[in-house]
């Protein structure tokens, strides 16, 4: 219809432009969504939310953020899409109105030992900047405060129109030479990696996965440096020499060129380049027993050269202001009135600012990114948003109050309504009534999780979700009340002269026999305290959200150990090997080698995965497939939801007591809507934890620590989280939990509050008693809040 003619029915003043105002979704079918149709109104704050597994990632993430990216990727020339992974289209028939999608997620900030806070935002970048421009002594460019950037002097022949002048070249950087930036130097006992009265060739080299015939050993054997049939203990002086610390060389090993290194140099490649805690345990067990790590003496753990430490603002070098809480830092940077630099000051000040406003001031720039929890990952990424000229786009945040005191997440509320009225569209996936309030929209899924979610059960405003009937609906209002009587402690865990971080030689007696909560703001300490001080005793089980180690093939069966009894029972009724059950083993289908999926990895881009067009996905051989047991073949068994599977193994020809057991431990933590084959790296934290707790439900451990196991629970589950807690206390267990959540607290028979603040303003013991006596004096911020929630 064309503007200005006798038809035209649009008011006054409006153009075809304005009639765009959502984003609309029809026929949504990835992973669980039921034909899913929503529409969403932009420029505005929209709350999904539903009960775990119900399908509110796979609805904001999987189909609308991946349908944008996908979008966004074919707007680049052929030639760049060809150096891109092609995405597949999500399982939806209309996708109407979208915009630049900007993904916000809890996913850890990469692994690398050099990465920190400074140099995952800009905050180090534009504090270098500003040392380069005023710190005395002048020591060149910015990359010379950049312990990235090493530090090299080196000198050459340049031919100029066939004229030879020799010219130096001087490389200038930050990094201390001694330990390579990474603030720690490593010191490898070669005792641990050989058995020296064996060859190479019979396996001298006890380094995990380095096998006597495998290729990495293969560079050593076929070297022509080493006798491979000789002891190791026989070795000349300068055989060990090229053995342990040959300088890398050029060598063919079976016509193909590769290079040769010395055994030390290639274990620090190998297994030091990456963050201890992501290494898989056996590697782990294996760094921890041969290689003694500590602090460089050179440096002193800030990764900067001598020269970079030498420069200062002020009498502050840029390792002090790296080293500072970044509340201190903004203020210090405040004072500063050069007016040369009084533009970047402006900014470092606002990103900053940003920090402390966001709840993270306590961090320093310095803090290595790899011990962020997901909550504080995903907050320091905002961190690069809350300043941004952009709008127009829409914002995809994964529970960003994840890991937040009540006190707290106001702030946090108060960011999002800011990015909204900045005229951006924000979609949250959330299940805390504070943030649910402030929505103005809500999309609830359910009813319930897994193959009985997929479908949206309300849209509309808050007041209107109350009366919906909804799980959510119903329970948006609900509050913990205080038990009318505790637990009896049955004696005391000692904790003396705590001072881990920001701790202030904290001396506190955590009771034993009962369910205690330590809480606290953000950065008070709490984990320093449970993490430094009581983790890693005997009898302490710690449970907590860190990624689970494996590959993409793991998944529940595999991870809590069923998959060997189901295997078995396969292999018995049908008289055949049970290494057929395995998509990792003999039954796997040749193509996607039992992964069920084509990954394409490259580099820096993120990966796509197609399904196997051989398998259809299934993992499995067609031959397997044909064997069943209970009248189903493997592939589906690793189909079936943990609820479902549990009946299925419980009796009849499946019977496995073994497997229903575990089974049950997973449902009992509520994790029966999983499926599975469902890979782990898939799973949130809040799930990830829940899985490693019924891992250890069957053990001997007699303290549990759970970090926070409310992340990623809706409203409904939390009440059977509880009655989890309390079955474990009654079974004789003490069970210690960190946690921000009021019904958690109210439902304690123990509090411990650190505080005041966080960072140096927290580390000291604030409270210690029963929930009715913090409510009953209210001498915290936790007592206000959880008064509040009580209604006291």
């Amino acid at each position: 219809m064309t503007a200005g003619t006798e038809t035209d029915t649009r008011p006054p003043g409006l153009c075809a432009a304005d009639s765009h105002d959502l984003i609309r979704v029809h026929g949504a079918r990835e992973n669980n969504l039921k034909n899913v149709h929503v529409e969403i109104p932009k420029r505005r704050l929209t709350v999904f939310t539903g009960v775990s597994g119900s399908g509110k990632s796979s609805l904001v993430f999987d189909t609308i953020a991946a349908e944008s990216q996908r979008l966004i990727n074919e707007t680049y020339s052929a030639f760049i899409q060809g150096f891109m992974p092609t995405l597949a289209r999500p399982e939806v028939d209309v996708l109407d109105g979208l915009t630049t999608a900007i993904l916000v997620d809890q996913q850890p900030m990469g692994t690398s030992l050099r990465s920190t806070v400074g140099t995952a935002t800009d905050a180090g970048t534009l504090l270098r900047i500003l040392f380069s421009r005023l710190a005395k002594p002048y020591i060149g460019s910015q990359k010379a405060f950049a312990f990235n950037v090493a530090s090299a002097d080196a000198s050459g022949v340049l031919v100029v129109n066939g004229k030879k002048i020799e010219k130096g070249f001087s490389v200038v950087g930050g990094m201390c030479l001694r330990c390579e930036g990474m603030g720690t130097v490593s010191d490898i006992d070669p005792a641990q990696l050989l058995d020296d009265s064996k060859s190479l060739a019979d396996g001298a080299v006890t380094v995990p996965g380095w096998k006597p015939d495998g290729w990495v050993m293969q560079s050593f054997t076929e070297s022509g440096l080493l006798d491979p049939h000789k002891p190791v203990r026989d070795y000349t002086e300068r055989e060990r020499h090229d053995f342990l610390h040959r300088d890398p060389v050029k060598i063919k090993v079976k016509g193909v060129n590769t290079t040769y290194e010395g055994l030390l140099a290639r274990v620090r490649k190998s297994f030091l380049s990456k963050d201890r805690e992501t290494l898989q345990p056996h590697i782990r067990a294996f760094v921890e027993r041969a290689v003694a790590f500590s602090v460089c003496p050179e440096c002193h753990g800030t990764r900067l050269s001598e020269t970079a430490r030498s420069a200062k603002i002020d009498g502050l070098s840029i390792a002090d202001a790296c080293a500072m809480q970044i509340s201190d830092l903004a203020a210090w940077a405040r004072a500063l009135t050069d007016p040369s630099v009084t533009t970047l000051l402006t900014v470092l000040g606002q990103t900053l600012d940003s920090f402390v406003q966001i709840g993270l001031g306590y961090l320093s720039l310095d803090r290595s990114s790899s011990t962020l929890s997901g909550g504080e990952a995903q907050r320091v990424k905002m961190v690069r948003h809350l300043g941004s000229a952009l709008t127009d786009v829409t914002y995809v945040f994964d529970e960003p109050t994840v890991g937040l005191h009540p006190h707290d997440i106001q702030r946090m509320n108060d960011l999002l309504l800011r990015l909204r009225d900045k005229g951006n569209t924000v979609l949250v996936v959330e299940h805390k009534p504070e943030t649910i309030v402030i929505a103005d929209h809500v999309v609830d899924l359910g009813p319930h999780a897994g193959t009985k979610g997929g479908e949206v059960v309300f849209e509309g405003t808050v007041e209107n979700l109350r009366a919906s009937g909804t799980v959510t609906g119903r329970h948006l209002d609900d509050r913990a009340s205080l038990k009318p009587s505790v637990r009896e402690r049955s004696g005391a865990l000692e904790v003396r002269g705590a001072n881990a971080h920001n701790l202030r030689d904290v001396d506190v007696d955590i009771p034993l026999g009962v369910l205690t909560v330590v809480t606290g703001v953000a950065g008070s300490g709490k984990s320093s305290l449970i993490h430094g001080s009581v983790a890693g005793r005997d009898g302490v089980v710690t449970v907590d959200q860190s990624p689970i180690k494996g590959s993409r093939r793991s998944n529940p069966a595999t991870y809590t150990g069923m998959l060997e009894p189901i295997r078995k029972t396969f292999a018995k009724v049908n008289g055949v090997k049970p290494a057929l059950f395995s998509p990792n083993s003999e039954g796997a289908c040749p193509t996607c080698k039992g992964a069920g999926v084509i990954y394409t990895d490259l580099a820096i881009m993120a990966g796509v995965a197609t399904t196997c067009e051989e398998c259809e996905g299934k993992r499995f051989q067609p031959s397997v497939l044909q064997y069943r047991l209970g009248g189903r073949d493997i592939s589906e068994v690793f189909a079936m939801p943990v609820a479902e599977a549990a009946e299925f193994f419980r009796s009849g020809e499946a019977r496995t007591p073994a497997a229903s057991a575990v089974l049950d431990r997973l449902s009992e933590v509520g994790l029966g809507y999983l499926s599975l084959g469902q890979p782990l790296t898939t799973l949130s934290g809040g799930e990830r934890q829940r899985l490693k707790l019924a891992g250890h439900m069957a053990g001997t451990g007699s303290v549990y620590i759970l970090d926070e196991p409310t992340s990623g629970l809706h409203l409904a589950d939390v009440e059977q989280l509880l009655a989890l807690l309390d079955r474990l206390v009654d079974a004789g267990k003490t069970v210690i939990v960190v946690e921000h959540h009021q019904a958690v607290m109210a439902h304690a028979d123990w509090i411990i509050d650190l505080g005041p603040g966080a960072g140096h303003d927290g580390g000291r013991i604030v409270f210690e008693g029963t929930p009715a006596e913090l409510v009953a004096t209210r001498p915290t911020l936790t007592g206000e809040h959880l008064a509040q929630y009580v209604g006291a």
